[in-house]
Protein backbone atom coordinates (compact mmCIF):
# COMPACT_ATOMS: atom_id res chain seq x y z
CA UNK A 1 0.00 0.00 0.00
CA UNK A 2 1.25 3.48 -0.85
CA UNK A 3 2.37 5.65 2.05
CA UNK A 4 0.06 8.63 2.53
CA UNK A 5 1.53 12.11 2.75
CA UNK A 6 -0.65 15.02 3.80
CA UNK A 7 0.64 18.45 2.79
CA UNK A 8 -0.58 21.60 4.52
CA UNK A 9 -0.89 24.58 2.17
CA UNK A 10 -0.71 24.88 -1.61
CA UNK A 11 1.98 27.49 -2.25
CA UNK A 12 4.91 26.98 -4.61
CA UNK A 13 6.92 24.86 -2.16
CA UNK A 14 3.97 22.56 -1.42
CA UNK A 15 3.10 22.14 -5.09
CA UNK A 16 6.75 21.44 -5.91
CA UNK A 17 7.10 18.84 -3.14
CA UNK A 18 3.81 17.19 -4.06
CA UNK A 19 5.01 16.56 -7.62
CA UNK A 20 8.30 14.97 -6.55
CA UNK A 21 6.63 12.83 -3.89
CA UNK A 22 3.83 11.66 -6.19
CA UNK A 23 6.39 10.78 -8.86
CA UNK A 24 8.15 8.63 -6.26
CA UNK A 25 4.92 6.70 -5.63
CA UNK A 26 3.50 8.34 -2.51
CA UNK A 27 -0.23 8.97 -2.09
CA UNK A 28 -0.23 12.76 -1.77
CA UNK A 29 -3.07 15.02 -0.65
CA UNK A 30 -2.74 18.82 -0.37
CA UNK A 31 -5.05 20.69 2.01
CA UNK A 32 -5.52 24.42 1.32
CA UNK A 33 -7.47 26.65 3.73
CA UNK A 34 -8.43 29.22 1.07
CA UNK A 35 -10.84 28.89 -1.84
CA UNK A 36 -8.12 28.66 -4.49
CA UNK A 37 -4.72 27.06 -4.91
CA UNK A 38 -1.45 28.98 -4.84
CA UNK A 39 -0.87 30.21 -1.31
CA UNK A 40 0.42 33.78 -1.48
CA UNK A 41 0.47 33.60 -5.29
CA UNK A 42 -3.29 33.73 -5.72
CA UNK A 43 -5.18 35.76 -8.31
CA UNK A 44 -7.72 38.59 -8.11
CA UNK A 45 -10.10 39.14 -11.05
CA UNK A 46 -12.58 42.03 -11.25
CA UNK A 47 -14.41 43.75 -14.12
CA UNK A 48 -12.11 42.34 -16.78
CA UNK A 49 -8.90 43.14 -14.84
CA UNK A 50 -6.58 40.38 -13.64
CA UNK A 51 -4.04 40.83 -10.83
CA UNK A 52 -1.44 38.60 -9.23
CA UNK A 53 -2.13 38.99 -5.51
CA UNK A 54 1.41 37.93 -4.62
CA UNK A 55 4.61 37.64 -6.68
CA UNK A 56 4.83 39.63 -9.90
CA UNK A 57 8.52 39.14 -10.83
CA UNK A 58 9.67 36.12 -12.84
CA UNK A 59 13.41 35.84 -12.21
CA UNK A 60 15.80 32.87 -12.36
CA UNK A 61 14.07 31.10 -15.27
CA UNK A 62 16.56 28.24 -15.04
CA UNK A 63 15.01 27.15 -11.73
CA UNK A 64 11.57 26.84 -13.34
CA UNK A 65 13.11 24.98 -16.29
CA UNK A 66 14.89 22.54 -13.98
CA UNK A 67 11.71 21.87 -12.03
CA UNK A 68 9.64 21.01 -15.08
CA UNK A 69 12.50 19.07 -16.71
CA UNK A 70 12.54 16.73 -13.69
CA UNK A 71 9.16 15.55 -15.01
CA UNK A 72 10.18 15.59 -18.69
CA UNK A 73 8.27 18.82 -19.19
CA UNK A 74 9.08 22.41 -20.13
CA UNK A 75 7.53 25.69 -18.96
CA UNK A 76 6.38 26.20 -22.56
CA UNK A 77 4.21 23.08 -22.21
CA UNK A 78 2.06 25.13 -19.85
CA UNK A 79 2.57 28.86 -20.40
CA UNK A 80 4.14 31.38 -22.76
CA UNK A 81 7.12 33.40 -21.52
CA UNK A 82 8.32 36.78 -22.78
CA UNK A 83 11.58 38.38 -21.76
CA UNK A 84 10.72 41.94 -20.80
CA UNK A 85 12.47 44.79 -22.56
CA UNK A 86 12.71 47.09 -20.78
CA UNK A 87 13.14 44.90 -17.73
CA UNK A 88 12.10 47.72 -15.41
CA UNK A 89 12.25 51.47 -14.88
CA UNK A 90 13.45 53.40 -11.82
CA UNK A 91 12.27 56.90 -10.95
CA UNK A 92 14.56 59.10 -8.84
CA UNK A 93 12.78 62.45 -9.37
CA UNK A 94 10.49 64.21 -11.83
CA UNK A 95 13.44 64.86 -14.12
CA UNK A 96 15.37 61.64 -13.54
CA UNK A 97 14.51 58.05 -14.35
CA UNK A 98 16.63 55.19 -15.64
CA UNK A 99 15.28 52.44 -17.85
CA UNK A 100 17.00 49.08 -17.41
CA UNK A 101 17.05 47.26 -20.72
CA UNK A 102 16.46 43.57 -21.18
CA UNK A 103 19.73 43.49 -23.17
CA UNK A 104 22.97 43.41 -21.16
CA UNK A 105 25.06 45.42 -23.63
CA UNK A 106 22.50 48.23 -23.42
CA UNK A 107 22.72 48.17 -19.60
CA UNK A 108 26.49 48.75 -19.86
CA UNK A 109 25.78 51.81 -22.02
CA UNK A 110 23.27 53.15 -19.48
CA UNK A 111 25.82 52.78 -16.66
CA UNK A 112 28.57 54.44 -18.67
CA UNK A 113 26.35 57.40 -19.55
CA UNK A 114 25.46 57.87 -15.88
CA UNK A 115 29.01 57.41 -14.54
CA UNK A 116 32.00 57.19 -16.91
CA UNK A 117 34.08 54.10 -16.14
CA UNK A 118 31.27 52.31 -14.30
CA UNK A 119 30.58 49.85 -17.14
CA UNK A 120 34.02 48.28 -16.70
CA UNK A 121 33.33 47.78 -13.00
CA UNK A 122 29.87 46.41 -13.80
CA UNK A 123 31.36 43.80 -16.15
CA UNK A 124 33.78 42.65 -13.44
CA UNK A 125 31.01 42.72 -10.83
CA UNK A 126 28.70 40.61 -12.99
CA UNK A 127 31.51 38.15 -13.73
CA UNK A 128 31.83 37.60 -9.97
CA UNK A 129 28.03 37.51 -9.61
CA UNK A 130 27.73 34.83 -12.30
CA UNK A 131 30.40 32.70 -10.57
CA UNK A 132 28.47 33.03 -7.31
CA UNK A 133 25.16 32.27 -9.02
CA UNK A 134 26.54 29.09 -10.59
CA UNK A 135 28.06 28.09 -7.24
CA UNK A 136 24.83 28.76 -5.36
CA UNK A 137 22.55 26.98 -7.82
CA UNK A 138 24.80 24.01 -8.55
CA UNK A 139 26.40 23.44 -5.15
CA UNK A 140 24.50 25.11 -2.31
CA UNK A 141 20.80 25.91 -2.56
CA UNK A 142 19.58 22.35 -3.06
CA UNK A 143 21.13 21.22 0.25
CA UNK A 144 18.88 20.55 3.27
CA UNK A 145 20.46 22.93 5.79
CA UNK A 146 21.31 20.20 8.28
CA UNK A 147 25.01 20.98 8.73
CA UNK A 148 27.42 23.91 8.32
CA UNK A 149 29.60 21.56 6.28
CA UNK A 150 27.10 21.92 3.43
CA UNK A 151 28.48 25.41 2.83
CA UNK A 152 32.08 24.26 2.54
CA UNK A 153 33.19 23.57 -1.02
CA UNK A 154 36.40 24.51 -2.87
CA UNK A 155 34.50 27.34 -4.56
CA UNK A 156 32.97 28.78 -1.38
CA UNK A 157 36.33 28.53 0.43
CA UNK A 158 37.81 30.69 -2.32
CA UNK A 159 35.04 33.25 -1.69
CA UNK A 160 34.84 33.05 2.10
CA UNK A 161 35.57 36.77 2.46
CA UNK A 162 32.30 37.50 0.61
CA UNK A 163 30.30 35.90 3.41
CA UNK A 164 31.73 38.44 5.86
CA UNK A 165 31.50 41.51 3.65
CA UNK A 166 28.23 43.04 2.46
CA UNK A 167 26.56 43.90 -0.83
CA UNK A 168 26.63 47.55 0.18
CA UNK A 169 30.39 47.56 0.81
CA UNK A 170 31.05 45.72 -2.46
CA UNK A 171 28.89 47.99 -4.61
CA UNK A 172 30.01 51.29 -3.10
CA UNK A 173 33.70 50.48 -3.33
CA UNK A 174 33.74 51.45 -7.01
CA UNK A 175 30.36 52.99 -7.90
CA UNK A 176 29.78 56.60 -6.84
CA UNK A 177 26.50 57.44 -8.59
CA UNK A 178 23.69 57.27 -6.05
CA UNK A 179 21.29 56.16 -8.76
CA UNK A 180 23.49 53.28 -9.93
CA UNK A 181 24.11 52.24 -6.34
CA UNK A 182 20.38 51.95 -5.72
CA UNK A 183 19.91 49.91 -8.90
CA UNK A 184 22.67 47.47 -7.87
CA UNK A 185 21.45 47.22 -4.28
CA UNK A 186 17.78 46.76 -5.20
CA UNK A 187 17.86 43.01 -6.17
CA UNK A 188 18.76 41.86 -2.64
CA UNK A 189 15.39 43.19 -1.49
CA UNK A 190 14.07 39.92 -2.92
CA UNK A 191 16.07 38.22 -0.14
CA UNK A 192 14.21 40.28 2.43
CA UNK A 193 17.13 42.16 3.95
CA UNK A 194 19.04 45.44 3.79
CA UNK A 195 22.08 45.61 1.48
CA UNK A 196 24.12 46.55 4.55
CA UNK A 197 23.16 43.22 6.18
CA UNK A 198 23.32 40.96 3.12
CA UNK A 199 26.56 39.01 2.48
CA UNK A 200 28.42 40.08 -0.67
CA UNK A 201 28.17 36.49 -1.92
CA UNK A 202 24.51 37.22 -2.63
CA UNK A 203 25.51 39.51 -5.48
CA UNK A 204 24.36 36.52 -7.54
CA UNK A 205 20.97 38.26 -7.47
CA UNK A 206 22.49 40.93 -9.72
CA UNK A 207 23.35 38.24 -12.23
CA UNK A 208 19.77 36.98 -11.96
CA UNK A 209 18.67 40.55 -12.73
CA UNK A 210 20.99 41.68 -15.53
CA UNK A 211 22.30 38.34 -16.77
CA UNK A 212 19.24 36.08 -16.78
CA UNK A 213 16.72 38.85 -17.22
CA UNK A 214 13.18 39.67 -16.15
CA UNK A 215 10.44 37.54 -17.72
CA UNK A 216 6.66 37.55 -17.81
CA UNK A 217 4.34 34.54 -18.19
CA UNK A 218 1.47 35.63 -20.41
CA UNK A 219 -1.61 35.83 -18.20
CA UNK A 220 0.46 36.57 -15.09
CA UNK A 221 2.39 34.64 -12.45
CA UNK A 222 -0.70 32.63 -11.60
CA UNK A 223 -0.08 30.73 -14.84
CA UNK A 224 2.87 29.12 -13.05
CA UNK A 225 0.57 28.06 -10.21
CA UNK A 226 -1.86 26.60 -12.73
CA UNK A 227 1.00 24.79 -14.49
CA UNK A 228 2.29 23.21 -11.28
CA UNK A 229 -1.25 22.30 -10.25
CA UNK A 230 -1.88 20.62 -13.61
CA UNK A 231 1.39 18.71 -13.31
CA UNK A 232 0.64 17.67 -9.72
CA UNK A 233 -2.84 16.36 -10.51
CA UNK A 234 -1.52 14.51 -13.57
CA UNK A 235 0.86 12.72 -11.20
CA UNK A 236 -2.04 11.71 -8.94
CA UNK A 237 -1.94 14.46 -6.32
CA UNK A 238 -5.31 15.34 -4.76
CA UNK A 239 -5.87 19.00 -3.85
CA UNK A 240 -8.63 19.99 -1.45
CA UNK A 241 -9.46 23.67 -0.89
CA UNK A 242 -11.49 25.23 1.95
CA UNK A 243 -9.65 22.80 4.25
CA UNK A 244 -8.56 24.36 7.52
CA UNK A 245 -6.02 22.39 9.57
CA UNK A 246 -6.97 22.37 13.24
CA UNK A 247 -4.23 20.11 14.61
CA UNK A 248 -1.20 18.02 13.75
CA UNK A 249 -1.68 14.80 15.70
CA UNK A 250 1.21 13.07 17.48
CA UNK A 251 1.13 9.68 19.23
CA UNK A 252 2.74 8.82 22.57
CA UNK A 253 5.96 7.80 20.81
CA UNK A 254 6.38 11.18 19.16
CA UNK A 255 5.25 10.14 15.69
CA UNK A 256 3.09 12.37 13.50
CA UNK A 257 0.05 10.20 12.76
CA UNK A 258 -2.30 12.58 11.01
CA UNK A 259 -4.03 15.92 10.89
CA UNK A 260 -7.42 17.27 11.86
CA UNK A 261 -9.05 18.97 8.88
CA UNK A 262 -12.26 20.95 9.37
CA UNK A 263 -12.78 18.99 12.59
CA UNK A 264 -12.20 15.56 11.00
CA UNK A 265 -9.14 13.34 11.68
CA UNK A 266 -7.15 12.26 8.61
CA UNK A 267 -4.58 9.49 9.12
CA UNK A 268 -1.15 10.20 7.66
CA UNK A 269 2.14 8.34 7.37
CA UNK A 270 3.96 11.63 6.85
CA UNK A 271 2.88 15.23 7.45
CA UNK A 272 4.54 18.03 5.46
CA UNK A 273 3.67 21.64 6.21
CA UNK A 274 4.16 24.30 3.59
CA UNK A 275 2.17 26.75 5.69
CA UNK A 276 3.77 29.42 7.88
CA UNK A 277 6.34 27.58 10.04
CA UNK A 278 5.44 29.37 13.27
CA UNK A 279 1.73 28.71 12.72
CA UNK A 280 2.41 25.07 11.86
CA UNK A 281 4.10 24.52 15.19
CA UNK A 282 1.13 26.03 17.04
CA UNK A 283 -0.88 23.11 15.62
CA UNK A 284 1.25 20.79 17.79
CA UNK A 285 1.10 20.19 21.54
CA UNK A 286 3.60 22.57 23.21
CA UNK A 287 6.08 19.85 24.14
CA UNK A 288 6.55 18.98 20.47
CA UNK A 289 7.31 22.51 19.29
CA UNK A 290 10.95 23.07 18.36
CA UNK A 291 11.02 26.86 18.58
CA UNK A 292 9.75 29.12 21.34
CA UNK A 293 7.88 32.39 20.93
CA UNK A 294 11.08 34.08 22.11
CA UNK A 295 12.98 32.43 19.24
CA UNK A 296 10.56 33.75 16.63
CA UNK A 297 10.42 37.22 18.18
CA UNK A 298 14.21 37.56 17.90
CA UNK A 299 14.34 36.56 14.24
CA UNK A 300 14.72 39.16 11.51
CA UNK A 301 11.80 38.83 9.14
CA UNK A 302 11.52 40.01 5.58
CA UNK A 303 9.03 42.86 5.18
CA UNK A 304 5.29 42.79 5.12
CA UNK A 305 3.60 44.92 2.46
CA UNK A 306 0.76 47.29 1.81
CA UNK A 307 -0.60 46.42 -1.63
CA UNK A 308 -3.23 48.00 -3.85
CA UNK A 309 -4.84 46.39 -6.90
CA UNK A 310 -6.21 49.15 -9.07
CA UNK A 311 -8.29 49.22 -12.25
CA UNK A 312 -7.58 52.35 -14.34
CA UNK A 313 -9.85 53.54 -17.15
CA UNK A 314 -7.07 54.67 -19.52
CA UNK A 315 -3.58 53.67 -20.64
CA UNK A 316 -0.85 55.30 -18.57
CA UNK A 317 2.20 57.00 -20.01
CA UNK A 318 5.80 57.16 -18.77
CA UNK A 319 5.62 53.80 -16.93
CA UNK A 320 7.02 50.34 -17.62
CA UNK A 321 5.71 46.87 -16.78
CA UNK A 322 7.81 47.01 -13.59
CA UNK A 323 8.40 50.51 -12.23
CA UNK A 324 10.29 51.41 -9.05
CA UNK A 325 9.88 54.75 -7.31
CA UNK A 326 13.12 55.54 -5.50
CA UNK A 327 12.51 59.28 -5.20
CA UNK A 328 12.83 59.15 -1.41
CA UNK A 329 15.67 57.97 0.80
CA UNK A 330 16.10 54.18 0.82
CA UNK A 331 17.99 53.99 4.12
CA UNK A 332 15.38 56.04 5.96
CA UNK A 333 12.61 53.73 4.72
CA UNK A 334 14.68 50.61 5.49
CA UNK A 335 15.21 51.84 9.05
CA UNK A 336 11.44 51.87 9.61
CA UNK A 337 11.27 48.23 8.45
CA UNK A 338 14.24 46.68 10.25
CA UNK A 339 15.10 49.00 13.14
CA UNK A 340 12.19 51.08 14.44
CA UNK A 341 9.18 49.08 13.13
CA UNK A 342 6.96 52.01 12.21
CA UNK A 343 5.06 53.30 9.20
CA UNK A 344 7.46 55.17 6.87
CA UNK A 345 6.93 58.91 6.46
CA UNK A 346 8.19 58.95 2.85
CA UNK A 347 8.04 55.39 1.54
CA UNK A 348 9.66 53.98 -1.55
CA UNK A 349 7.18 51.99 -3.57
CA UNK A 350 6.96 49.58 -6.47
CA UNK A 351 4.31 49.46 -9.17
CA UNK A 352 3.47 46.71 -11.62
CA UNK A 353 1.59 47.65 -14.78
CA UNK A 354 1.46 44.22 -16.46
CA UNK A 355 -1.14 45.32 -19.02
CA UNK A 356 1.59 47.51 -20.56
CA UNK A 357 2.96 44.32 -22.12
CA UNK A 358 0.13 41.81 -21.63
CA UNK A 359 -3.19 43.09 -22.98
CA UNK A 360 -5.01 40.02 -21.63
CA UNK A 361 -4.81 41.48 -18.12
CA UNK A 362 -7.08 44.50 -18.61
CA UNK A 363 -9.94 45.66 -20.82
CA UNK A 364 -8.87 47.40 -24.04
CA UNK A 365 -7.21 50.80 -23.54
CA UNK A 366 -7.27 50.43 -19.76
CA UNK A 367 -4.55 49.57 -17.23
CA UNK A 368 -4.18 47.04 -14.44
CA UNK A 369 -1.91 48.38 -11.70
CA UNK A 370 -0.49 46.84 -8.54
CA UNK A 371 1.26 49.07 -6.00
CA UNK A 372 3.44 47.78 -3.14
CA UNK A 373 4.96 49.56 -0.15
CA UNK A 374 7.35 47.40 1.96
CA UNK A 375 6.54 47.60 5.67
CA UNK A 376 7.77 46.23 8.97
CA UNK A 377 5.84 43.09 10.02
CA UNK A 378 3.43 43.47 12.90
CA UNK A 379 2.45 47.10 12.32
CA UNK A 380 -0.97 48.50 13.16
CA UNK A 381 -3.14 48.08 10.06
CA UNK A 382 -6.27 50.20 9.65
CA UNK A 383 -8.40 51.35 6.73
CA UNK A 384 -7.49 54.94 7.54
CA UNK A 385 -3.77 54.18 7.26
CA UNK A 386 -4.28 52.30 4.00
CA UNK A 387 -6.20 55.23 2.51
CA UNK A 388 -3.58 57.73 3.67
CA UNK A 389 -0.78 55.82 1.96
CA UNK A 390 -2.76 55.18 -1.19
CA UNK A 391 -3.31 58.90 -1.66
CA UNK A 392 0.34 59.56 -0.89
CA UNK A 393 1.70 57.21 -3.56
CA UNK A 394 -0.89 58.16 -6.20
CA UNK A 395 0.00 61.83 -5.70
CA UNK A 396 3.69 60.97 -6.22
CA UNK A 397 2.90 58.76 -9.22
CA UNK A 398 1.03 61.63 -10.86
CA UNK A 399 3.81 64.11 -10.13
CA UNK A 400 6.68 61.85 -11.24
CA UNK A 401 5.03 60.60 -14.43
CA UNK A 402 3.31 63.89 -15.27
CA UNK A 403 -0.26 62.66 -15.68
CA UNK A 404 -3.60 62.52 -13.90
CA UNK A 405 -4.33 59.07 -12.51
CA UNK A 406 -6.73 59.61 -9.63
CA UNK A 407 -9.67 60.65 -11.81
CA UNK A 408 -9.25 57.51 -13.94
CA UNK A 409 -9.43 55.01 -11.06
CA UNK A 410 -12.36 52.62 -11.51
CA UNK A 411 -11.77 50.60 -8.32
CA UNK A 412 -9.09 49.65 -5.85
CA UNK A 413 -8.59 46.75 -3.45
CA UNK A 414 -6.08 46.90 -0.62
CA UNK A 415 -4.13 44.12 1.10
CA UNK A 416 -1.93 44.51 4.15
CA UNK A 417 -0.65 43.05 7.43
CA UNK A 418 -4.04 41.90 8.74
CA UNK A 419 -4.80 40.12 5.47
CA UNK A 420 -1.49 38.22 5.50
CA UNK A 421 -2.38 36.99 8.99
CA UNK A 422 -5.98 36.13 8.10
CA UNK A 423 -5.33 34.43 4.77
CA UNK A 424 -1.96 32.76 5.40
CA UNK A 425 -1.55 32.62 9.20
CA UNK A 426 1.60 34.63 8.51
CA UNK A 427 3.76 35.42 11.54
CA UNK A 428 3.27 39.14 12.27
CA UNK A 429 1.81 39.45 8.79
CA UNK A 430 5.18 39.05 7.06
CA UNK A 431 5.01 38.74 3.27
CA UNK A 432 8.26 36.96 2.38
CA UNK A 433 9.47 34.82 5.28
CA UNK A 434 12.80 35.14 7.09
CA UNK A 435 15.39 37.59 5.84
CA UNK A 436 18.43 35.95 4.25
CA UNK A 437 21.17 37.47 6.40
CA UNK A 438 24.33 35.60 7.41
CA UNK A 439 22.94 34.47 10.79
CA UNK A 440 19.79 33.13 9.10
CA UNK A 441 21.38 31.32 6.17
CA UNK A 442 21.33 27.60 5.33
CA UNK A 443 21.76 25.49 8.49
CA UNK A 444 20.88 28.50 10.67
CA UNK A 445 17.30 28.62 9.36
CA UNK A 446 14.43 26.62 10.92
CA UNK A 447 14.88 22.94 10.07
CA UNK A 448 12.95 21.16 7.32
CA UNK A 449 12.73 18.02 9.46
CA UNK A 450 11.26 18.26 12.95
CA UNK A 451 13.74 17.46 15.71
CA UNK A 452 10.92 16.49 18.09
CA UNK A 453 8.30 14.74 15.95
CA UNK A 454 9.06 11.85 13.63
CA UNK A 455 7.53 11.94 10.15
CA UNK A 456 6.92 15.70 10.36
CA UNK A 457 8.59 17.97 7.79
CA UNK A 458 8.44 21.62 6.73
CA UNK A 459 8.96 23.53 3.50
CA UNK A 460 8.67 27.12 2.29
CA UNK A 461 10.03 30.61 2.83
CA UNK A 462 10.87 30.26 6.52
CA UNK A 463 13.16 27.30 5.97
CA UNK A 464 15.85 26.55 3.35
CA UNK A 465 16.85 28.05 1.05
CA UNK A 466 14.87 31.26 1.68
CA UNK A 467 12.29 33.77 0.43
CA UNK A 468 11.10 34.15 -3.15
CA UNK A 469 9.39 32.01 -5.79
CA UNK A 470 12.45 30.13 -7.16
CA UNK A 471 13.74 29.35 -3.62
CA UNK A 472 10.25 28.09 -2.66
CA UNK A 473 10.21 25.72 -5.65
CA UNK A 474 13.69 24.55 -4.62
CA UNK A 475 12.52 24.11 -1.02
CA UNK A 476 9.88 21.65 -2.23
CA UNK A 477 12.60 19.67 -4.02
CA UNK A 478 14.85 19.68 -0.95
CA UNK A 479 12.21 18.42 1.47
CA UNK A 480 10.90 15.76 -0.91
CA UNK A 481 14.43 14.46 -1.46
CA UNK A 482 14.94 14.29 2.31
CA UNK A 483 11.62 12.47 2.85
CA UNK A 484 12.43 9.95 0.12
CA UNK A 485 15.95 9.42 1.43
CA UNK A 486 14.78 9.10 5.04
CA UNK A 487 12.01 6.64 4.24
CA UNK A 488 14.15 4.53 1.91
CA UNK A 489 17.05 4.21 4.37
Amino acid sequence: MKKKIHIIGSGFSSLSASCYLAKEGYDVVIFEKNDTVGGRARQYIKDGFTFDIGPTWYWMPDVFEKFFSDFDKKPSDYYHLDRLNPAYQVYFSEEESIIISGILEEIYIVFEEEEPGSSKYLKDFLKSAKFNYDTAIKELVYRPGKSPLELITPKTISRVNQFFSTIRTQVRRKIKSHKLIQILEFPVLFLGAKPSNTPAFYNFMNYADFGLGTWHPKGGMYKVVEAMTTLATSLGVSILTKSTIDEICVDDNGNAIGIVVNGEFKKSDIVLSGADYHHSETLLPKKYRQYSEKYWDKKIFAPSSLLFYVGISKKLKNVSHHTLFFDTDFDTHAKTIYDTAEWPEKPLFYASFPSVTDVSLSPENQEAATFLIPLAPGLEDTEALREKYFNLIIDRLEKLTNQNVKDAIIFKKSYCVNDFVKDYNSYKGNAYGLANILTQTAFLRPKIESKKVKNLFFTGQLTVPGPGVPPSIISGKIVSDLIIKTKNS
